[in-house]
Order: C-alpha cells, then sequence, then structure tokens
C-alpha cells in the first residue's frame, strides 16, 4: 500500500466535477488525500466534495470553482488551497475544451485560441503558480490529462490534438527544468473515454465503431479507468518517472 499511499497529500484537480477528473479525485481521497474539487460552477463541485467527506470523512474535500480560462481564478483557486489545507503536493490539469470538429480550414480564430488558451496556455498559468513550493520543498507531482489525440493525426479534432501535443511538449521541458528539485510532471494520454466532453463522438454509433473496432480491448473507457494512472502518477510508485506520457487507450495506439 505504500507505493500507492497518497495520505497527508493535497492534491489539486481541475475539471473535477465529473468525468475523468471526478474520477481521479475520488481514488485520490481513497488512497489518503486531501482533494479539491474545481470547476467552472460550484454546485456540481460540491455535491462531489459532499460525497467524498461522506465517505471519507469530513474535510477530505473542498471546493474552490474556477474558470481556466481566467488567471485570476486560478490563482484564487491556489491561494484557497494554500490558506485551507496549507501547501499543494499534486496538482492535476485536467479540464479543457473543445469548441470546434471538423477540418482545420474551418477552424476561426476565436475558436482556435480558446483551446490554445485553455487547454496550453491556462496549464501553464496555474502550473507556474503551484510549482514554486513544490520547489523550494523539493517534492511534487504534476499531471497533465492531454490525449492520444496528441500522438495522432485527425481530420475531426485537429485544433484539439494540437493542443494535446503541446501539453505532452510542455510536460517534457518542466520536467528537464525542474528534476534536479525532484517535481515531476508526467501526462496522461486517454483514448475514447465514455464522459459528456466527448460525448460527440462516443453518441455516433459509426464514429464509436471506428474507435472500438480496431482497439484491441473492443471497447470504449469509463473514467474510472483513468483514475488509477493519476494515482500511480501522484504516488511513490512513480518516484523516478518523469517527462512522460502514460497512454491508456484500450490498444487503439497500436492496433494496425
Amino acid at each position: 500500500m505504500e507505493l500507492f499511499d497518497l495520505t497527508g497529500k493535497v492534491a489539486v484537480i481541475t475539471g473535477s466535477s465529473k468525468g475523468i477528473g471526478k474520477a481521479i479525485a475520488e481514488r485520490m481521497a481513497e488512497h489518503g488525500a486531501r482533494v479539491v474539487i474545481s470547476s467552472r460552477k460550484a454546485g456540481p463541485c460540491q455535491e462531489v466534495a459532499d460525497a467524498i467527506n461522506a465517505r471519507h470523512g469530513e474535510g477530505r474535500a473542498m471546493v474552490v470553482p474556477a474558470n481556466i480560462a481566467s488567471k485570476e481564478d486560478l490563482q484564487r483557486l491556489v491561494d484557497e488551497t494554500n490558506a485551507a489545507f496549507g501547501q499543494i503536493d499534486i496538482l492535476v490539469c485536467n479540464a479543457a475544451t473543445n469548441p470546434y470538429a471538423g477540418p482545420m480550414a474551418g477552424i476561426n480564430d476565436e475558436q482556435f485560441g480558446k483551446i490554445l488558451q485553455n487547454n496550453v496556455v491556462s496549464n501553464h498559468w496555474l502550473i507556474q503558480m503551484v510549482a514554486p513550493q513544490m520547489l523550494e520543498r523539493k517534492d511534487g507531482s504534476i499531471i497533465i490529462v492531454s490525449s492520444i489525440g496528441g500522438l495522432r493525426g485527425n481530420a475531426l479534432i485537429g485544433a484539439y490534438n494540437i493542443s494535446k501535443a503541446a501539453d505532452m511538449q510542455l510536460a517534457r521541458n518542466l520536467a528537464v527544468e525542474w528534476g534536479p528539485s525532484n517535481v515531476r510532471v508526467n501526462t496522461i494520454a486517454p483514448g475514447l473515454v465514455q464522459t459528456d466532453f466527448a460525448k460527440y463522438l462516443w453518441e455516433n454509433p459509426e464514429l464509436l465503431k471506428q474507435v472500438t473496432e480496431p482497439a484491441p480491448l473492443k471497447r470504449i473507457g469509463q473514467p474510472d479507468e483513468i483514475a488509477g494512472a493519476a494515482v500511480y502518477l501522484a504516488a511513490p510508485a512513480s518516484a523516478y518517472m518523469t517527462g512522460q506520457t502514460l497512454v491508456v487507450d484500450g490498444g487503439i495506439t497500436i492496433a494496425w
């Protein structure tokens, strides 16, 4: 159990009111961490926090609503977490956006800018706000939820894939910079997971078949199946791992 023990750790997870972020928060709390639930709307966040506190004891989860597009909101997320829990040991940059699906020639500047802002620049902002205390303590784990889209081309979600590839490179760069201070930075690259975020993909029978048929496991993923990878990357079990992308995709990227 020590390999995956997060007792005493504080984890901030963006986009954690539902989907993958919620599953990560639930599993990290299960492994002993205090977790900060954050997304734009306070109500759904509070529901997740209440359920975690009911299961694991009052004070295990708190809520700090934040819009990742707002630098002020992100700074408040960090400040309120520090005030309540004293420090941040684990940061999971999970929140993302994708307002456009289609060929690159059809995307407008506002849509492309929003994708890059929310999926890359906002991650950079939040990481830079959290990192100084980790560097000072010489201990910390930063996890960015990327996508297998960052490893492949796709005619439907090309701009989103560009942002997710950038997240992988962001992790590699920061891993090189901060490795000497024992601050690790990794990404998780899920395949298609049954979340509201990806609903436009999996609710389409033709698209779903295209994704699941070639995959060795022959099915779509579930949010909780990504959470274990996040626990691993946050825990002592991954102490020698940094700058890497952990692919969790049912095998689709290795299939012909």
